[in-house]
């Protein structure tokens, strides 16, 4: 099964079919976006232009502005007061007071970029975005000379932390970042060990079967496919909080997929070769395997969409080769897609549009900078204070170590994902082609599990929990705690976690989110049991476990080493 591709134009040229004129501009934006990291300039520049003009003819918002502009200058002025009333100790000065000053500022400028009328609501994120990243940048934590902690530290030491901190800059800079894959946590070695074998390849997958640790298993394999914006060993971390070791305990079948981490030759893969030559080549393979049983496929994040897509052009096909479909952390309704809404527009497009033509995708370090500008506070400037001006090592774990390992999207494949979903929303609004025709969700018919957690600001729960808007079938629902990964990576045994549940028959009235946590049991402990209860009764009688199809190679296998 080819790509569904023509061959790859040189990098850094243009693809065949552009004017000269749209090529050149093209080759311009490139290189303007390498310095914005992929950013459109025009977003931020429309934003500022609709905000002015709108507060220059506000006299009202004007006149607030100068008010609470007032009221912070005249409580800045003021000396501090204890809870009791009385003149607080000074002895901090004048860290409190540049850090009261800070924090007045940001509240100032975040009442100005907001509640302006007539500015859109786009341009008004934007903006208070571009505040915020500010900010935090300039906040008096970030520097030695207005961080007391740092100061202490500094005097403790003898300015050894310093030192040190001037060490990890430097190993930084020169690539040898200590969260980067190590011995302690190395795929093969201490990540990623549950005994399977490869057993199927082809230009964009390794397929891995897993071997059996029970002597009679559910007949219906379970398939999972992870998202090729990561690694698949998310899911199989330590023995301890691998989720596939897991299953395949409880008397599961399972197969998983792991993507080849692309380069610049495969930049005109498309998103119908992932579903192809991904989803559809595991299923047909298993199929082999474990003949005439129906497969339990499970996809996480980005691999769940894909998987919505082909189960849905499966069913319009009349293919029932699936017993039932998971989603984990998985949107197919990007109407409501969170804060990830500031880098999606035509112009943002245009611009990363460009900056993939450079190289002929979308690099890794690319994909981490976007996300990190969205909590910038948590993911830049802590880990700034704890590693370069405190001197601190960073103390990893698994999950930061895979984070670490990063991949890259080809270009074709990340333009069509972000046009087609994320801008224009064709698999929600029943225009997402597949073959010629175009597919809709309702045409599932099998059970859905569909998985949230509270804290993700990937795929907000409010977006996932969507699947039951679209789809005409049994949705089981399961609102997990934590977040995009560590919601998800939720193994037995593991403290503070809980999770809701309830399922909601096809046949009945629609549930909304609200109602959702009002009806939903609530429990204690890891959402995993409650999963395999799920498929198990949707499985027939255990049999005996089937033989092992001839191997490739040893899980991992190859795609998941390559850097």
């Amino acid at each position: 099964m080819p790509f569904d591709s023509s061959p790859a134009p040189e990098i850094g040229q243009v693809p065949a079919g552009l004017s000269p004129f749209a090529a050149y501009d093209q080759l311009v934006h490139g290189a303007i976006a390498r310095m914005t990291g992929g950013r459109s300039p025009i977003l931020a520049t429309e934003a500022w232009l609709d905000w002015i003009t709108h507060l220059a003819l506000s006299p009202g918002k004007q006149m607030d502005l100068l008010l609470r502009a007032g009221e912070a200058a005249t409580h800045l002025s003021q000396p501090p007061a204890k809870a009791d009333g009385s003149i607080a100790d000074l002895g901090t000065w004048p860290y409190d007071f540049l850090e009261s000053a800070h924090r007045a500022s940001r509240d100032w400028w975040h009442s100005a970029t907001t509640g302006v009328r007539g500015v859109s609501q786009r341009h008004e994120q934007v903006l208070d975005a571009k505040v915020s990243e500010v900010f935090q940048a300039i906040s008096p934590k970030n520097s030695p000379l207005t961080n007391p902690a740092v100061q202490r530290v500094t005097l403790d030491r003898g300015g050894r932390n310093l030192i040190d901190g001037a060490k990890n800059v430097l190993a930084d800079i020169a690539g040898r970042k200590k969260s980067a894959p190590s011995e302690t946590f190395a795929v093969g070695k201490t990540l990623g060990i549950t005994p399977g074998k490869v057993i199927f390849r082809n230009p964009l997958i390794e397929l891995i079967q897993y071997e059996p640790a029970t002597p009679t298993v559910h007949p219906e394999p379970v398939l999972i496919v992870p998202a090729w914006i990561m690694k698949y060993y998310i899911l199989d971390l330590r023995p301890q909080n691998s989720m596939i070791r897991y299953l395949v305990g409880q008397g599961h079948t399972v197969f998983s997929i792991s993507w080849v981490n692309p380069t610049a030759e495969h930049q005109t893969v498309s998103m119908d070769d992932y579903r192809r030559l991904g989803v559809m080549a595991a299923i047909d393979t298993i199929g082999q395997v474990v003949p005439d049983k129906k497969i339990h496929a499970a996809g996480y994040c980005l691999g769940g969409t894909m998987l919505s897509i082909a189960a849905a052009a499966m069913a319009r096909d009349n293919d029932d080769r699936l017993a039932s479909v998971t989603l984990f952390a998985a949107q197919t309704d990007f109407s409501e897609p969170g804060e990830l809404k500031l880098f999606i527009s035509d112009s943002e497009l245009t611009w990363l549009d460009s900056l993939m033509s450079q190289n002929g995708g979308l690099q890794g370090e690319q994909m981490a900078a976007a996300f990190q500008a969205l909590h910038a506070e948590d993911l830049i400037w802590t880990p700034f204070i704890h590693r370069y001006l405190l001197g601190e090592a960073e103390n990893l774990n698994d999950l930061m170590s895979w984070n670490a390992d990063q991949t890259r999207m080809p270009r074709r494949m990340h333009s069509e994902y972000l046009r087609s979903l994320f801008l224009n929303n064709d698999l929600a609004a029943g225009h997402f082609v597949v073959g010629g025709r175009p597919i809709v969700l309702r045409d599932i018919r099998v059970p859905i599990f569909a998985l949230g957690t509270a804290k993700d600001h990937v795929a907000p729960w409010h977006s996932v929990f969507k699947i039951t808007l679209l789809a005409r079938t049994d949705v089981t629902f399961c609102l997990a705690s934590g977040g995009h990964n560590a919601g998800v990576v939720s193994e037995p045994g593991h403290k503070g976690r809980s999770y809701r549940v309830l399922t909601m028959p096809g046949t009945e009235s629609y549930v909304d989110p609200d109602a959702y946590l009002v009806r939903a049991k609530q429990c204690d402990g890891s959402w995993w049991p409650e999963w395999q209860r799920f498929l198990s009764e949707r499985s027939g009688a255990l049999v005996a476990a089937p033989v092992m199809a001839p191997s490739l190679c040893d899980a991992p296998g190859t795609y998941v080493l390559a850097a």
